[in-house]
């Protein structure tokens, strides 16, 4: 597989979500997105308003997290953050799912924890992409998790945060990928560090990276 540095770049939301974030290191991930024409920048909640305002002027989307890390906050919080981070300039909205009501079965309540938010989102024009931290799910409960991402009429679904014990596995997007079918969208994220790893994610089925080292694998896309 071989992409320019533009198109590789269009799948990445270039990612700074550390809690010790500060406005300068928000700032320079705005810096870089804007150089390399990412598909956005993915920040926390409290930094939308900023991102939002640093990157007018170009086609890079504000991208933020609902629910984050943990997914284990009420549906009504959920809606409420996606609502005001809308407000404050996000396009995109990551949310992740109630983890403890997948595992206990109770699919339902999981759908309509998505659907809220989907909802919510869509009624404003944006993206939705749903969180389902498959290293705390076994094979099953990620295809399952991964239907209940499609039911709940999200935009996405993604695997991980990046804050749990592991990140975005190849495996793991394939077995999505079958379970959500050709055409739904899939974002891998979490320890994806080199181009190698970047092409093996797309060619496993992702539609979009998010990535906090992207600067390092465009610059290595530059170079092949």
């Amino acid at each position: 597989m071989k992409l320019t540095q533009a198109q590789l770049a269009k799948y990445m939301d270039h990612t700074m979500l550390k809690p010790e974030a500060t406005p300068e290191m928000i700032d320079k991930a705005i810096a870089e997105a804007r150089k390399y024409n990412t598909a956005s920048v993915c920040i926390n909640p409290y930094w939308v308003k900023r991102v939002h305002e640093g990157l007018a002027g170009t086609d890079v989307n504000t991208c933020t997290v609902i629910g984050f890390p943990l997914g284990a906050t009420s549906t009504e919080s959920k809606v409420f953050e996606t609502k005001q981070a809308i407000k404050d300039g996000a396009d995109e909205v990551d949310m992740v799912i109630n983890i403890g009501e997948l595992k206990a079965g109770n699919d339902d309540a999981v759908v309509a924890d998505i659907k809220a938010v989907a909802d919510a989102t869509h009624e404003e024009g944006k993206l939705l992409k749903v969180i389902i931290e498959n290293a705390l799910l076994t094979d099953e409960e990620k295809a399952r998790a991964s239907k209940l991402t499609v039911k709940g009429d999200a935009d996405f679904v993604k695997t991980s945060t990046g804050f749990s014990t592991s990140g975005a596995k190849v495996e793991d997007v394939k077995i999505m990928r079958e379970a959500v079918g050709p055409d739904f969208k899939i974002k891998a994220a979490g320890g994806i560090h080199s181009l190698q790893e970047a092409y093996d994610m797309i060619e496993a089925g992702a539609n979009r990276l998010g990535v906090s080292a992207s600067v390092q694998i465009l610059e290595e896309a530059a170079q092949q």
